[in-house]
Order: C-alpha cells, then sequence, then structure tokens
C-alpha cells in the first residue's frame, strides 16, 4: 500500500494546513482549514479534488473554512461525535477508537482532550502519520483552554505509545518559542540543544521546523517528559507524579 502524500500550507500567521490524497484512490482530504482560498489554489495547482475535511477540534482556526469548502468542493465533514455541535458541516461523526476509512487508508481515531474537550488526532499508521492539531506541537504541547492537566498528561502518554517513527504533523509553527522555553527545564539535554541549533537555523531561513518524529519529541520535548528524573530534580519535584509535573512545566510556558 502506498503511502499518503502531504503538501504542507502554510496560513494565517502560523498556522499549517495539510493537504494529503491517498495514491491509490481518488480520496483527497484537508487538516483543519482556516481559510478556503490557500487550499482551492493548491488543489487547482495539483489538480485534485477535494473529497473530506478532517477536523481535530471546534476552534475558527482550524474549522473556519469547512463550509465555504464544503460548499465548493462537495466534499464531506469529518469530526468528533463528542463535539459535533461545534464543528461546523459535520457529516461524519468518529469518537475513540474508531477506524476511518479514506480511499484504501485507514485512520484510527484517538480522543486527545486538554487543548479543548473533544480534541481528536488521526493515526494513520500505514504512512507513519499522526495529525495532531492542537494537542501536541514540536517541543510543546497546547495551551490547555478547557481541559485539566491530567486529561492532556492522559491524551500525551497516548500519543506517546505511538512508534517513534511516527511524522507529527501539529498545526503551528511555534517551535522556536518553544525550544526558547524547552532549555529552561533542561538545559543540559544534549539532544535538546543541538535540536535548538537546527531549529534557529531552519527559522532563519525561513523553512518549517514540522513535521517532527515522534521519537525526536520524545527525546526533547519536556510534555512529553514529565517523569523524567532529570526534570523532576530541576524542577525540584523529586518524587511528584507525572500529572504534578507536567501541570508546573505547563503553568511556566503559560507565563514565559
Amino acid at each position: 500500500m502506498s503511502k499518503l502524500e502531504i503538501h504542507q500550507i502554510p496560513v494565517l500567521n502560523d498556522n499549517y494546513l495539510y493537504l494529503f490524497k491517498d495514491p491509490d484512490s481518488d480520496a483527497v482530504g484537508i487538516v483543519d482549514p482556516a481559510e478556503a482560498e490557500p487550499v482551492l489554489e493548491k488543489l487547482k495547482e495539483l489538480g485534485w479534488t477535494l473529497t473530506h475535511i478532517i477536523n481535530t477540534h471546534h476552534h475558527w482556526d482550524h474549522t473556519g473554512a469547512n463550509l465555504e469548502l464544503k460548499e465548493k468542493t462537495g466534499c464531506i465533514i469529518v469530526g468528533n461525535k463528542h463535539d459535533s455541535e461545534r464543528i461546523p458541516g459535520i457529516d461524519i461523526q468518529v469518537e475513540d477508537g474508531d477506524l476511518f476509512e479514506f480511499g484504501t487508508q485507514t485512520a484510527k481515531i484517538m480522543a486527545v482532550s486538554g487543548h479543548t474537550i473533544g480534541h481528536i488526532a488521526y493515526w494513520f499508521e500505514n504512512s507513519e502519520t499522526l495529525f495532531c492539531g492542537d494537542t501536541l506541537f514540536a517541543l510543546g504541547c497546547g495551551r490547555l483552554f478547557e481541559g485539566t492537566p491530567a486529561q492532556m498528561w492522559e491524551s500525551l502518554s497516548k500519543i506517546r505509545t505511538l512508534p517513534d517513527e511516527t511524522q507529527i504533523y501539529c498545526a503551528h509553527e511555534y517551535t522556536e518559542a518553544n525550544a526558547d522555553f524547552a532549555v529552561t527545564i533542561e538545559p543540559d539535554n544534549k539532544a535538546l540543544l543541538s535540536r535548538v541549533k537546527e531549529i534557529k537555523q531552519k527559522r532563519a531561513q525561513n523553512i518549517p521546523t514540522v513535521p517532527s518524529t515522534l521519537g525526536t519529541e520524545k527525546e526533547t520535548n519536556p510534555f512529553l517528559r514529565p517523569d523524567s528524573e532529570h526534570i523532576k530534580e530541576t524542577l525540584s519535584m523529586v518524587g511528584a507524579d507525572p500529572v504534578s509535573v507536567f501541570a508546573e512545566i505547563r503553568h511556566r510556558k503559560d507565563t514565559f
């Protein structure tokens, strides 16, 4: 089976949309469309016809173009069954553990609340691809607008169990700012320091830092590492449980 063909589309100030196609069928999807015009332009350039919108959560910068794209292309909108009232134009309602068939590809639906209640991620195992919206970022995670630290840590723990080769397609280019914060939590993490240098070089040339791999995130992202004894020592939280450590890291980032 072929892997998804994925095109990254930058929109707004720092959002990324992902236009993706199953090479073995006519299925074409867009993840969390904030704006319609850039998507329509890319579709025209590639000669593709949009068949699906997949939404991770309801925020306007992830659903703002749902209805316009549906009107202009007749596409089907997929979103969380338990947040359907906040997903414009939703047609297919999915929930945790469901398998969403996309052409010849299959995505496992993962409930990953925390940033919002009802946030989901789409894991295309065959393509080693995770569309995770605003739950996990390169070197960061989403703010807890609706959920609790315990909910977010549970969600990140789910993601952490996926294969290290999984490509993390998050929705924002926040990596450089996240890197500046991460080194305050793990100033002696050699893998992190090396990654920060690479990130600075990329952003100086306006090169995207997304996607990253889950393996890299597990080594360097403090929000995936609250069970690290080194981090606990740095935060003077030796013996604390991961939820408490995660909550402290999130609090520090919120005020950084």
